[in-house]
């Protein structure tokens, strides 16, 4: 009895979570629907309501939002209201923030995560897996030995994490991939991964 009930566990509660997590990322973009003016809305023009087109409109935004920016009076215009937003207190701080991490992680010619590392965390016995960065230059001239910048994230949600400076001689280069990295931290090492070779081992 239990044997079959874990089975049945096995199989419904990740379907479950994908759907939810799929009802609630297709709920949202749809209310970007509440942009259009109330007579065009798909709801009075269809007989039935069509979840997901929302998705369509969303898409259409943010197609039509990067062909206009890649023109050089869009650009300007953009840098133009970019300047105003950033003059904007407490606005123009987290705007700065958030757009430089986007511009990290979305760019294709930005810094992301780097490597995948092996660094002692909590404490001198305990390993964790973290992603080397980028070490900004005048912090890396405070430093005699040479130092790497590294995120921890934490399990099971890695956008959320530390930010470490740790010398490089103390840490283990993986040849693991950061999808491979991501997915292993975000099922806390339940799911299978392939066999990591460290470039080098420490005493």
């Amino acid at each position: 009895m239990k044997k079959y009930l874990i089975t049945g566990l096995l199989v419904w509660v990740p379907l479950g979570i994908t759907f939810w997590v799929l009802e609630l990322t297709i709920g949202t973009m749809d209310q970007t629907l509440l942009l259009l003016p109330e007579h065009w809305h798909p709801d009075n023009l269809l007989p039935v309501h069509i979840p997901g087109l929302g998705i369509i409109l969303t898409f259409a935004v943010v197609l039509l939002t990067g062909l206009l920016i890649r023109n050089v009076f869009g650009q300007w215009l953009w840098n133009a209201s970019e300047k105003g937003m950033l003059h904007i207190p407490f606005v123009g701080s987290i705007y700065k923030g958030v757009k430089q991490v986007s511009d990290t992680l979305l760019s294709g010619s930005g810094n992301s995560f780097r490597k995948v590392l092996l660094v002692r965390y909590p404490h001198p016995q305990a390993w964790s897996l973290a992603f080397q960065t980028s070490v900004p230059g005048d912090v890396s001239k405070q430093f005699d030995d040479e130092y790497v910048a590294v995120f921890i994230p934490t399990t099971p949600s890695p956008v959320n994490g530390f930010y470490f400076y740790v010398r490089k001689a103390d840490t283990i280069e993986l040849d693991m991939t950061v999808d491979v990295a991501l997915r292993t931290i975000v099922s806390m090492g339940v799911v299978a991964t392939p066999e990591t070779h460290p470039h080098h081992t420490l005493p």
